[in-house]
């Protein structure tokens, strides 16, 4: 079987068929699958789409039972987290959905962990580090697509002079370069390339 345009997060089945792993979805399965639109919704409260996966969560006075349901909890509701609770031994801990998220100084809100300034996630060259509320992606860099070249996705530089999308003087020539591109006048023009006279 041969994927002409490759199975991101998934197996060739056939030809340009991909077997999607759970929590993907698309032709090539390079979409995340928001589990919190499907019908049944998979969690009783409240759900979080994550990369490839979902959080459950609970209303204020609910507690989170490991097969994702939620259980009416008066100690939760005194305790008044952000994201239902959990008890252990006794003591009542407000809980955060996702481990990119922390519990902020009051010890019932969550907060985010910006992984992107933290410098503890470090995107392959090319590309760039985007944070988000709970987690991160890796997104190509500026002048630069995602493509799928020779078996695998990379970030491949953008030809600005082909794509036409440069916007150089009419009397300039455009050059290609990596990641970006250049403006220069054509001879007998003098200018920044953007402008020539």
């Amino acid at each position: 079987a041969i994927c002409g345009h490759g199975c991101k997060y998934g197996e060739c089945m056939g030809p340009n068929k991909c077997k999607c792993l759970p929590g993907f979805t698309g032709k090539t399965c390079n979409q995340d699958l928001n589990e919190c639109g499907l019908k049944p919704r998979p969690c009783e409260h409240r759900c979080m789409n994550t990369h490839g996966s979902y959080k459950c969560y609970c209303l204020n006075g609910y507690m989170l039972m490991p097969d994702g349901t939620c259980a009416s909890s008066k100690t939760c509701a005194m305790v008044n987290c952000q994201y239902g609770c959990e008890e252990v031994e006794g003591e009542v801990q407000c809980l955060c959905p996702s481990g990119r998220l922390q519990l902020g100084p009051n010890g019932r809100t969550c907060i985010d962990i910006d992984e992107c300034s933290t410098g503890e996630v470090v995107c392959s060259y090319n590309r760039r580090c985007i944070n988000t509320f709970g987690s991160y992606y890796c997104k190509c860099q500026l002048g630069y697509e995602l493509k799928y070249v020779s078996g695998r996705y990379d970030c491949v530089d953008v030809n600005e002079c082909v794509a036409n999308t440069h916007g150089c003087h009419l009397h300039a020539e455009c050059l290609n370069t990596e990641g970006s591109f250049k403006c220069r006048c054509k001879q007998g023009y003098q200018g920044s390339g953007f402008n020539c006279a």
